[in-house]
């Protein structure tokens, strides 16, 4: 970093190790470096600049972080997304044809509805796959290619085979959600789907536990964190449902945005 005095390289060097251990934001850079938040932003849009990291909301990731299976997703805030996969579940009524994207949260509906023979479930998802494969629901299973790691179904023939369908309800599962934006994906083709996904239903949901939302408000990027930064975004139709554990403060600015916001509680 030609022209920076070794302070300030030393100090940028350390920021990538931070980052390399996952989300950090900008008021916590700030505090473990003894320097004002202006100057942080500083260094993290030149760290940006140079490839080393990706900016998000509130603080920063480093880009090279590996994207997770979703074996490795599926012990992670278990009881959020046990409560949120029981109050989607709730929403399905008989007769309905519902669409469950790929993702462990949708995986865990996916097991709420497994024992209900009066509606039939739609999906491009392995783990849901898995999880009813020897139950009695009705199944149906879009074909695509399929994309590791998450294990979902995707690309032109999953696209196509959508297109047939008029689903009652989709449940949409996300790695990172923005509420203007919507969601974040690693892969053009999954962002694609998502928004067919959500365009091809009556009423659409993205079910996402706390730890998924950007909850910066708009204009105040300093708020909070969004999740993985992957480069492609799925934008969500107006009134798009969030079903989520997060509190009022990361929901205030969702609900700016008009996203039909239901709280999930813990007990």
């Amino acid at each position: 970093m030609n022209g920076e005095r070794a302070g300030t390289r030393e100090r940028r060097r350390r920021m990538v190790e931070l980052l390399g251990e996952g989300d950090v934001s900008v008021h916590r850079l700030a505090a473990e470096f003894g320097v004002s938040l202006s100057t942080v932003r500083r260094d993290l849009a030149s760290l940006a600049d140079r490839g080393r990291i990706t900016r998000t909301y509130g603080g920063a990731v480093d880009h090279r972080l590996p994207e997770r299976s979703w074996r490795d997703k599926e012990g992670v805030q278990r009881a959020e997304k046990a409560a949120i996969a029981r109050a989607a579940a709730e929403l399905v009524r008989p007769g309905d044809v519902v669409l469950l994207d790929a993702g462990t949260t949708v995986a865990g509906v996916a097991h709420e509805l497994r024992d209900r023979t009066d509606v039939t479930l739609v999906t491009n998802g392995l783990s849901t796959l898995l999880e009813l494969a020897d139950a009695d629901v009705e199944l149906v299973v879009l074909g695509g290619r399929l994309r590791r790691p998450n294990e979902a179904l995707l690309g032109a023939r999953t696209l196509r085979e959508l297109r047939g369908i008029t689903p009652d309800l989709v449940f949409l599962g996300v790695d990172g959600l923005d509420a203007r934006r919507g969601i974040n994906c690693p892969d053009h083709e999954q962002a694609a789907l998502k928004e067919a996904m959500a365009e091809c239903a009556r009423a659409s949901w993205v079910l996402a536990d706390h730890s998924k939302l950007g909850s910066a408000p708009s204009g105040g990027e300093d708020a909070g964190l969004l999740g993985p930064a992957f480069p492609y975004w799925a934008a969500m139709p107006p009134g798009t449902g969030l079903m989520t554990t997060a509190g009022a403060a990361a929901l205030a600015a969702y609900e700016e945005q008009r996203w039909n916001v239901s709280a999930v509680h813990t007990y």
